[in-house]
């Protein structure tokens, strides 16, 4: 199912830039998109969504149960994450919408409880339901949405990968300017990585995060791989949050909580400074 939600969300993304709307994650089409094909790739991906044939999808090989409501619910909010670049260009009334939906959502959570299992990495090999490679399709968090008021670089992807029990945060950085020229311009990326490590808290499906080390590293200069080029990186010191005098480990305010989880969608809200994150799994985060 994965697959196919990635593919979903694509498609619709097309169909915003088929109207000049161009996603900064995405690069534009060379080929035009007509109001037929805008209605041809909205049907397919209803069908994509929808399908229950063994050929489309293995609904056995789920761990999580499935809810046609649920469904609709997504691709609805799909569509709004690709309308309004991730929440980076959200009316008001676009984030209420999605708001709205992600509470409807949580009514249909096949993850009420245990999203935390595994998520140390060290319960005997239990496999934790939210390890993967997740990209951020939609926030309403201040912190993210303030990177696109940069005046120098506009954010790329942004990923999560968990890999219990270090959860990873990346952001990749497009010069700005970038976007002004031809796609045949030669391109500059960097790439910034925020690691953590995962711990589990006393109230189910809450995530404690205690911040280890972050990476600042160019991928791309001007069309040339940069990937040689040595990174800048800060280690912070590892101390466990409950060695520290006055701090109860299940109140700090490093954690998130997981109000939506299934095989293709992550929907988190974290504690500090707030906000929902809404997230796909995807294959692989190259950039």
């Amino acid at each position: 199912m994965t697959k196919y939600l990635t593919l979903l969300y694509l498609s619709l993304c097309s169909s915003e830039m088929a109207f000049g709307f161009v996603p900064t994650t995405f690069k534009q089409p060379s080929a035009r998109l007509t109001t037929a094909n805008i209605q041809e790739r909205s049907t397919a991906a209803q069908i994509v969504l929808h399908s229950s044939a063994p050929s489309d999808v293995d609904e056995s090989s789920s761990d999580f149960p499935s809810y046609p409501e649920a469904d609709a619910l997504k691709l609805k909010l799909l569509r709004l994450c690709a309308s309004y670049d991730r929440g980076f260009g959200a009316s008001p009334s676009a984030r209420n919408e999605v708001n709205d939906i992600v509470d409807q959502l949580k009514l249909f959570n096949p993850t009420p409880a245990g999203a935390e299992k595994g998520i140390e990495g060290n319960d005997g090999g239990t496999s934790s339901p939210l390890e993967g490679i997740w990209q951020m399709v939609w926030t309403t968090a201040l912190d993210v949405l303030n990177l696109g008021a940069s005046p120098v670089a506009s954010p790329g992807a942004i990923y999560q990968v968990i890999e219990p029990p270090i959860a990873t945060n990346i952001i990749d950085f497009i010069p700005r300017a970038q976007s002004l020229f031809p796609e045949t311009f030669p391109s500059s990326l960097v790439r910034a990585e925020v690691k953590t490590r995962t711990s589990k808290r006393a109230e189910t499906n809450r995530i404690g995060l205690d911040f280890e080390s972050v990476k600042l590293a160019p991928v791309e200069i001007l069309g040339f791989d940069a990937k040689t080029l040595p990174p800048f990186s800060i280690n912070f010191p590892k101390i466990k949050i409950s060695d520290l005098p006055g701090v109860d480990p299940e109140t700090a305010p490093g954690f998130f909580d997981v109000v939506y989880l299934d095989d293709d969608m992550l929907i988190i809200q974290q504690n500090m400074p707030g906000g929902y994150f809404v997230s796909i799994k995807v294959p692989d985060c190259d950039p």
